[in-house]
């Protein structure tokens, strides 16, 4: 293994495109969906885990091409122009924060969290000012709600909560057979 910054240059490009393309084939896995999007998949573990390699900067841009793809690939469900820059550009792009982490290989459960919840905070913001529009608003299962930001919240958290514990789930499973990947101990 070299460690000549070219080399790693085109490593971390080469291991961006291979993430991204593994988290675009798992959202396609989605065990539900919600009707007016959003749904439980797999595919944040795979930006999540780049960005813990990689650092800060490479994993919000391998986070925001990802959210790019979920825009034109997977179908979406979007009410504007607002809509698609908030639920797939904006909203995706923070799973990079798990890159904040770099270097530790227990960064991966503190990373997935604060990605999420990244995630989770862009979602809650589009709820609250584009999908306001359609109040009063039903949760299947939970009910109907005239107030914005509680349909945000219960919305956008019914399925960002478990999307997180399905990362941390993945990332505890894998942890101990792929701890010197999650530390990045190869790229040194």
């Amino acid at each position: 293994m070299s460690n000549n910054p070219a080399h790693l240059k085109i490593r971390a490009l080469c291991e961006g495109a291979i993430m991204v393309a593994i988290a675009q084939v798992l959202s396609y896995v989605k065990l539900y969906e919600l009707p007016n999007g959003g749904s439980l998949t797999p595919a944040m573990f795979p930006i999540l885990f780049y960005a813990l390699r990689w650092g800060l900067g490479k994993g919000l841009f391998a986070a925001f091409v990802f959210g790019a793809l979920q825009l034109i690939f997977d179908g979406a469900y979007a009410w504007g122009w607002q809509s698609m820059i908030l639920d797939y550009l904006l909203a995706f792009t923070p799973l990079g924060l798990a890159g904040i982490f770099k270097g530790k290989a227990w960064g991966i459960f503190p990373g997935t969290v604060i990605g999420c919840l990244g995630r989770f905070v862009i979602h809650y913001i589009s709820g609250v000012t584009i999908y306001r529009i359609i109040e009063p608003t039903e949760v299947p299962g939970l009910g109907t709600f005239s107030n914005a930001e509680i349909y945000s919240v219960v919305y956008n958290g019914s399925y960002m909560l478990p999307n997180t514990l399905l990362a941390l789930a993945i990332a505890g499973l894998l942890y101990v057979p792929m701890k010197k990947y999650f530390a990045g101990q190869d790229l040194r």
